[in-house]
């Protein structure tokens, strides 16, 4: 089997990115392979990462801080930018096509052999595994696909389990309430497992204390962001843990928010080390950490930023950065497309659409993507008087370009899947 070959055959079994739909969600598929596959998600020690937001960016500091310690890290992440093979790397590579399709190939054999018919997730996050097995990492650093209970990933032994914040997203399959949510999501908690929970809300701390775990440890209670300033090129932060006061650290990512996830998984590495860490080599992991598509300075005169904000949450927190961190001078243009399943004005109304002077509205290159006339009727409601609609992502980029002044700033979010198109084009035509 070749990388075409896989690809096909990825597409042909059920997809979530493709139809939005999980059914009978469930850990026995994915089981069943481990089983025939003898157990790769095994081999390795695991941290695991799940929260509404912010889980990306932890497990990329958290992936680079042990990437300091010396350590070969896999990584497993979701979903990808522009190629599928930015989901598993090792130290920071991507997975090649040809070892991709290699790994692809035996989990369809694993099919056969199995008699169960995976999804899209499944079979990618089984390639993760055997690739991890394969290429013999010290640690492995995976992020939950979606809540956490039933996700794929859920069957690795995690010797610390990550908590970043809950927020209400994927109402169609857990909710509710927050509490709902963070009862799914604590599901990756393990007997063994250090427990690290970034979020802060009370009302969901006695979901956090009757979850197994060996240890918990809570944002706030048991360590902090104790100081977070903004800084060129990104933030400079204070970190209080449990074993010590880390003073002084750059870490080059945009918003506040980021100091918190960089004292959740600076608390995780601690945790799996079981031990404090040296400065230097925090420092050093921190200075290493890129946050592709997570409020991505990819231009200046004019301003142009990506960001993959796709819930009101993450809008709300993309808006704060850009407005009042950002402060731009000129006239704001926003370019936006989403995915079906979310109402645009929640997530329009976080973004702070109406502040804008152009938005430009397209559809999310996704067969689950909302018209770009959908979210433009939108906009119009909301009071935006300059509301264009494009045909394609591209198409929307160029027209926010065309009338891009240098002291003005360009804003495109909503969707993943917009921001990886957006940053292929944009990187070929800034």
């Amino acid at each position: 089997m070749n990388y075409a070959e896989a690809l096909v055959y990825l597409d042909e079994h059920a997809s979530y990115e493709k139809t939005g739909r999980v059914e009978s969600p469930s850990l026995d598929n994915i089981s069943a392979f481990m089983d025939v596959m003898a157990h790769p998600e095994l081999n390795y020690p695991v941290i695991h990462v799940t929260g509404t937001n912010g889980k990306g960016s932890t497990t990329q500091i958290i992936t680079k801080l042990l990437m300091a310690h010396g350590l070969h890290v896999g990584t497993y992440t979701s979903p990808h930018l522009e190629h599928l093979t930015e989901r598993i790397s090792r130290n920071g590579e991507p997975i090649t096509q040809e070892a991709f399709a290699e790994c692809v190939a035996a989990i369809a054999d694993a099919e056969v052999l199995s008699g169960v018919r995976p999804t899209y997730f499944e079979i990618v996050t089984a390639a993760a595994f055997r690739h991890f097995a394969d290429e013999a990492v010290d640690v492995a650093v995976i992020e939950v696909g979606m809540l956490g209970r039933w996700d794929a990933t859920n069957v690795v032994r995690s010797e610390v389990a990550v908590i970043t914040n809950i927020a209400l997203d994927h109402m169609e399959f857990a909710g509710p309430t927050l509490g709902h949510i963070a009862y799914e999501k604590v599901g990756i908690s393990k007997e063994h497992s250090s427990l690290v929970v970034g979020d802060v809300n009370p009302d969901l701390d006695s979901i956090w204390a009757n979850a197994p775990s060996a240890k918990l440890l809570k944002r706030n209670d048991d360590f902090e962001c104790a100081d977070n300033e903004l800084a060129v090129g990104g933030r400079l932060l204070d970190i209080r843990t449990p074993r010590a006061l880390y003073q002084e650290l750059m870490i080059p990512l945009h918003g506040q928010h980021q100091g918190d996830n960089a004292s959740i998984a600076l608390v995780a590495v601690e945790e799996f080390f079981d031990a404090q860490l040296d400065i230097e080599v925090v420092r050093e992991g921190f200075a290493m950490v890129q946050m592709p598509g997570r409020f991505e300075v990819l231009g200046h005169q004019p301003l142009v930023v990506v960001d993959g904000a796709h819930n009101p949450a993450g809008a709300d927190v993309c808006a704060q950065v850009f407005f009042d961190d950002f402060s731009p001078e000129g006239r704001r243009i926003a370019v936006v497309g989403q995915l079906l399943g979310r109402d645009p004005e929640l997530l329009l109304s976080a973004l702070r659409i109406d502040e804008f002077d152009l938005v430009v509205c397209c559809t999310a290159p996704s067969p689950r993507g909302m018209s770009g006339e959908q979210i433009a009727q939108c906009a119009r409601a909301m009071g935006c008087d300059e509301v264009v609609v494009c045909n394609s992502v591209e198409e929307a980029c160029s027209r926010a370009l065309k009338d891009a002044r240098a002291e003005d700033a360009v804003l495109i979010a909503g969707s993943l899947y917009l921001v990886g198109s957006a940053r292929t084009y944009l990187r070929r035509n800034l």
